[in-house]
């Protein structure tokens, strides 16, 4: 006698969707019940598939994905496709029981499940429905660092979206990090549509290694009717570990590869003497700066404090600097500066920036990474956490609390 398969459908109290039940039976007639094939007589003795949502739903949540689950034996194989393409998912311990990650939204899908029992019953069971369609589609536009570029230790995962995210917990759970070297590492909210990755205080990126991003947004619900409607993965490189300390009182740079010095030179930094709302602009900021960008030349003017460059009586100026490394937001720079070689070493005359000689501030411009790390200390001008990519500034306790769902990520 022929095995084929029986299908029934049942209701249950508190289940959404249709749920499929198929088990083992003899060959019979066959007939047509919503589009399902039903077999004839019954195996009670087979084990029993269920499956959610049911099949001809048309209007699944993409954000619960599938759940399979096997009564009377366990699950031996569950297939799952969108689009002709794999749709991955995860057994539990004791393979009664199957979820897959969430679906993209207006998606037809296709599954089927087997089940068998120790005393080699089967049941397969095949299901087609699709997602609800999204009215507001949530998308990533920008993330920082780009793709396959080498950075530095420090370098924070920036990542932006198109719109504000209502529901950032469910977002958060749908970002990974992973590193070939292992990290401690935390997501931090700075604004309700752009959250930054970093690593523990102190701690860094190990250097010379692989890291990879993967945001698996598809069906993600952040908001009202609104879902992540595709995922996204960048991949970028750490380099060598660069630390360059300066201090404003011995003015002088010192550069480390791997915790190795390889190269010092004199400096001078801000000045000091314009205050502003209680904040002496002219001086240099204290604190783990980050490397976040070169530019050769700069252009630099003293529009930034709202003094026309024209203006020399009132602090005004102009001028083209070759070879500029930006630490922060607030318009300060590693950078050559020939003009005040004379002081470089004795004496802190800049409006802030980290005066360098023309030789060193070339090395540097084209030894740096963007992420590398840059410690300034000896003034009284502390540098803030929001300074460009200053987010080392802010204790680690604290941010781990900008996570939405205050927690660590292990990325080894």
């Amino acid at each position: 006698m022929q095995r084929v398969h029986s299908a029934r459908f049942r209701a249950g109290t508190g289940v959404a969707g249709a749920v499929l039940l198929l088990t083992a039976a003899c060959s019979g007639g066959e007939k047509k019940d919503d589009g399902v094939t039903v077999g004839g007589e019954g195996d009670a003795s087979a084990p029993q598939v269920t499956i959610n949502p049911g099949n001809g739903n048309g209007k699944a949540a993409p954000e619960a994905g599938v759940v399979v689950t096997a009564a009377g034996g366990t699950l031996q194989q569950v297939t799952l496709t969108g689009k002709g393409k794999p749709v991955e998912g995860a057994m539990t311990a004791d393979k009664t029981g199957w979820k897959s990650r969430t679906l993209k939204p207006g998606t037809r899908y296709q599954v089927t499940a087997v089940a068998a029992n120790p005393k080699g019953k089967t049941t397969t069971v095949n299901a087609t429905f699709a997602t609800v369609r999204a009215a507001n589609a949530l998308e990533i536009t920008d993330v920082t660092p780009s793709k396959g570029e080498k950075v530095g230790v420090g370098m924070p995962i920036q990542v932006t979206f198109n719109r504000p995210v209502a529901d950032k917990k469910a977002v958060e759970k749908a970002l990974e990090v992973r590193s070939t070297k292992p990290a401690t590492g935390a997501w931090y909210w700075v604004s309700p549509s752009t959250v930054i990755f970093r690593t523990k205080n102190g701690e860094y990126w190990q250097p010379n290694q692989r890291v990879t991003f993967t945001a698996k947004l598809a069906g993600v619900k952040s908001g009202k009717r609104t879902y992540g409607t595709s995922d996204l993965t960048r991949r970028f490189s750490i380099g060598d570990s660069h630390v360059l300390t300066v201090s404003t009182k011995t003015k002088r740079a010192v550069a480390k590869k791997n915790g190795v010095k390889v190269k010092s030179w004199p400096i001078s930094a801000g000045k000091g003497g314009r205050v502003v709302n209680g904040v002496d602009t002219y001086l240099t900021t204290s604190g783990v700066h980050l490397t976040m960008g070169k530019e050769n030349p700069a252009i630099m003017t003293s529009e930034w404090m709202g003094v026309d460059p024209k203006d020399k009586k009132n602090g005004g100026y102009r001028e083209v600097i070759p070879h500029a490394v930006r630490i922060s937001n607030s318009g300060e720079y590693v950078h050559s500066m020939a003009a005040t070689v004379w002081a470089q070493g004795r004496r802190n005359v800049s409006h802030g920036c980290v005066n360098s000689p023309p030789a060193a501030a070339r090395w540097f411009y084209n030894w740096s990474y963007r992420g590398d790390v840059v410690v300034i200390t000896g003034t009284k001008r502390r540098l803030d956490w929001n300074n460009g990519w200053s987010y080392y500034q802010m204790p680690w306790s604290k941010w781990v609390k900008g996570s939405a769902l205050n927690r660590t990520v292990t990325t080894g």
